[in-house]
């Protein structure tokens, strides 16, 4: 199991007040022990063009004023993933910088995790130009016909980057993954990367499956490989990097079977949101070889803040949820603290917000929490429950995901009879003692209100 934490990197530098990742206090890299890995997004150097393309665009210009509606010019810092080299932004501190930061974090015993974008980078990448064979190219007529999709790059047309099912990016350009020379150019980059963390959590990592790119690109991609595009790159690298993928549509599996170690749970945050307890339970029904590779979260930096989306009780009860599931979570930086303004990646700076001192000791007492043993889903009627189970410790987790008061029995899968039980609830302190002989009969009686939980802790 891996707890990883994401930091939108350069926001994060401008609230901190600090000019370099090498700048950032001792004390504040402390805060962050008891994860395992940080993601600190948003390092790699942001294109001009792009940034051009972010001020002049009317619609991002709404959804900036919103997020931040005292906005200037200089808040606006472009998109860390229109990446125009895999260096190390000099407002960061650059390579130095992050390389001070990695450091810092090893000595804490924390991972660094960087981003790659395999499916685009941005227009004034130099490899626009130098290579042009590596990107989805078109003609005149095709950039003539729908300008949104095409843009010139020398004497070239070259394509937009896009998924199949929404509008073309205005502001990267399409590589083709089909192009053996851009594969191989991928993996040179990652080499390079892995020189730099520990991990990398690749954006929308199922673009590149031949059947996905051939349905959005047809002919333009050329002939089909007959490899896959991740396993030789990750086969070349597993001694080296954590690779995580972001998933969508329900390719986590095949993503897993290429070699990723951990694959977004975007299906659970779907039905932490806005389903029921039946819903997340199908869900957790698949095996463990399967939920053990996957990050579990509630909130990223695509995703609408937690205390909005999940707002009150049930985001409590869904967090609880996260945090005592079989495989990985992933927290973002602002969710402790109650954050619900969803900053959109281009910006430079945080709105002030006030701290929800209740939410986040909340989280204090949450987020250490680590899994023991052997994990089990009871099959309870009307809650959530499932159990670890280990050599020193047992631990049952009850979570009434509804917004109505509850009382169940839950059986529990382990003997009991003869002994007497001992049960504290390990976010509130409570005790409960129970006979064994009434467990073994009955069961445990749990009643908990709208969006009530359970953490208890037996010891052996």
């Amino acid at each position: 199991m891996t707890s990883v934490y994401e930091i939108n990197t350069w926001p994060w530098l401008a609230g901190l007040g600090v000019g370099s990742l090498a700048d950032v206090p001792g004390a504040v890299w402390d805060e962050l022990i008891g994860f395992d890995a940080v993601w600190l997004m948003g390092v790699w150097e942001r294109s001009p063009a792009g940034l051009g393309i972010a001020r002049s665009n009317e619609a991002l210009q709404r959804e900036f004023h919103a997020a931040l509606p005292d906005l200037s010019d200089r808040d606006i810092v472009g998109s860390p993933y229109c990446v125009r080299r895999y260096e190390v932004d000099q407002h960061l501190g650059g390579r130095d910088g992050l390389a001070a930061a990695r450091s810092e974090l090893a000595r804490r015993g924390l991972k660094l995790i960087l981003d790659y974008v395999p499916n685009h980078v941005a227009p004034d990448h130099p490899a626009v130009t130098e290579h042009p064979d590596w990107f989805i190219n078109g003609s005149p007529e095709d950039l003539a016909r729908d300008p949104g999709s095409w843009f010139a790059a020398g004497d070239r047309v070259i394509a937009r980057g896009r998924d199949p099912y929404f509008p073309p990016w205005p502001d990267v350009a399409q590589l083709n993954a089909f192009h053996p020379d851009l594969r191989a150019a991928t993996l040179s980059t990652l080499r390079d990367v892995a020189a730099q963390c520990d991990g990398v959590r690749c954006d929308m990592a199922m673009l590149v499956f031949n059947d996905i790119f051939a349905g959005t690109w047809g002919d333009r991609a050329g002939p089909r490989p007959a490899e896959e595009f991740w396993p030789a790159i990750i086969a070349e690298l597993k001694d080296e990097l954590l690779f995580i993928a972001e998933a969508y549509w329900d390719t986590e599996w095949e993503l897993q079977q290429q070699g990723f170690d951990l694959c977004y749970d975007k299906r659970l945050y779907d039905r932490l949101v806005h389903g029921d307890a039946d819903a997340v339970r199908g869900h957790l029904r698949a095996g463990l070889d399967y939920q053990n590779k996957l990050l579990r979260f509630i909130e990223n930096h695509d995703e609408p803040r937690a205390a909005t989306a999940l707002p009150g009780p049930r985001g409590r009860a869904a967090a609880v949820a996260l945090a005592t599931l079989p495989g990985s979570t992933l927290w973002h930086d602002g969710q402790f603290e109650g954050r619900r303004v969803k900053l959109p990646v281009f910006l430079g700076r945080f709105p002030d917000e006030p701290v929800d001192e209740g939410l986040r000791d909340f989280y204090d007492r949450l987020v250490v929490l680590r899994d023991a043993g052997q994990w089990r889903l009871l099959d309870t009627p009307d809650v959530l429950a499932w159990t670890w189970e280990g050599s020193a410790t047992r631990h049952l987790v009850v979570i009434n995901f509804s917004q109505e008061p509850i009382w169940t029995r839950v059986r529990l899968p382990w003997p009991t009879a003869g002994e007497q039980w001992r049960l504290t609830d390990l976010l509130d302190g409570r005790v409960f003692d129970r006979d064994g002989d009434d467990l073994a009969a009955g069961g445990l009686v749990v009643g908990l209100l709208a969006w009530g939980f359970h953490v208890l802790e037996t010891r052996r």
